[in-house]
């Protein structure tokens, strides 16, 4: 279905995606599960055929397009059965450039994360604080012109491939927990004494990268202080989530996309008691459910689109749009391998991968419950 935001732009921009994720992608994503991690290859080719840089402006390498370019690259990629390539992860970091960043910074920055010749990590999550960032204990001290860096990171995307890592530190020993907060930059090749861990063993998810990260004495210049001021960081993350949420939302909605196609294929071609598994009442329900619901959570993920084109999303909507539409998504996997009976138990059918792949999507980004939380926050300022 055509979004009813989309010009004729979006829809030519959509055609070269999808063309870019069916010759590059789609061939390789059983063999990228098997080796736990993406061709690095992939970053650069995506760059050469524009996927990288929609939003970036044009002066960085970019073509200066609204979010809702980005938001079709998203859906066209999650249309595909693959959940692993960290795509959004490499947005998000340009927009936190683009929105706090020096010029010097974006200059410097941007034309890499456009082209794909650098890949971009977010080092948020610590093993002991999970979504409690207030309560953080990677350190970034002032020495001279320098940030010394001590502390660990665990479930990175982009871990083992990302080449620039936003760090989430504290800048500061004593103060609130917020306040302390700031974002640095590491680029890690020039950065002795960061380490990457091991590439961790998830449930589903099997070709991305998600690793730990160790810094020790890490030394980065105070020029990659993202913006110019400490204690910044948490309020950045804050005013961008919106954004990143959302996109877990349009992740969850092209997910359903595919698990729908892959199992009509399969109940119109299945046979079962003399007839196809799709002629039974029970199946005919449960897909009319599972449309119904795709159809209801595409509405309310497109509205969204729309207010985030026009700087006009809250954290409570896209809070709402997380929570449903990845409940939503996982509810829809589950409809559906039920239909495929013993078949969508093996890891050789799609639909098993998709099962999997949905379930942490209630998670990263700020669990369901959380949301909920905002939500209802929200409600109390009415």
């Amino acid at each position: 279905m055509t979004a009813p935001w989309m010009t004729e732009e979006h829809k030519m921009y959509a055609e070269g995606v999808r063309g870019f994720f069916q010759t590059e992608l789609s061939p390789n994503i059983e063999r990228w599960r098997k080796a736990g991690i993406v061709d690095r290859d992939l970053w650069r080719s995506a760059g050469e055929a524009g996927v990288l840089g929609a939003t970036i402006p044009e002066e960085f390498g970019g073509t200066g397009a609204p979010h809702s370019f980005d938001a079709i690259s998203y859906l066209e990629h999650s249309r595909t059965g693959d959940s692993g390539w960290g795509l959004p992860i490499q947005s998000i970091v340009a927009h936190y450039i683009m929105s706090y960043g020096t010029d010097r910074q974006k200059a410097r920055w941007l034309p890499a994360l456009a082209s794909g010749e650098r890949v971009a990590a977010i080092a948020m999550t610590e093993p002991g604080t999970g979504s409690d960032l207030q309560s953080i204990k990677t350190t970034a001290r002032a020495d001279g012109e320098h940030y010394v860096i001590n502390g660990s990171k665990t479930f990175i995307t982009n871990g083992q491939l990302g080449d620039l890592v936003c760090v989430v530190a504290r800048t500061q020993r004593e103060g609130p927990g917020s306040r302390s907060i700031s974002l640095v930059f590491v680029e890690t090749e020039e950065a002795e004494g960061f380490r990457r861990g091991r590439n961790l063993e998830k449930m589903g998810l099997k070709s991305a990268d998600t690793s730990e990260l160790f810094f020790e004495d890490v030394r980065v210049p105070k020029d990659n202080l993202l913006g110019e001021v400490e204690g910044q960081g948490f309020a950045q993350l804050m005013t961008q989530l919106p954004w990143e949420r959302l996109i877990i939302a349009i992740g969850a909605v092209g997910a359903m996309d595919y698990v729908l196609k892959e199992t009509l294929a399969y109940t119109r071609e299945r046979k079962a008691f003399g007839k196809r598994v799709f002629d039974f009442q029970n199946s005919k329900f449960k897909l009319a459910e599972v449309k119904t619901k795709l159809e209801v959570t595409r509405a309310f993920v497109d509205a969204c689109i729309v207010k985030q084109d026009a700087g006009q999303l809250d954290a409570a909507t896209a809070s709402m749009a997380k929570y449903w539409a990845a409940e939503t998504q996982i509810d829809v996997a589950n409809e559906c391998l039920q239909l495929f009976g013993g078949y969508g138990y093996m890891m050789e059918y799609p639909i098993a991968h998709a099962y999997v792949d949905a379930r942490v999507q209630s998670i990263y980004g700020g669990t369901t419950e959380i949301m909920k939380e905002l939500i209802a926050r929200s409600l109390d300022q009415d």
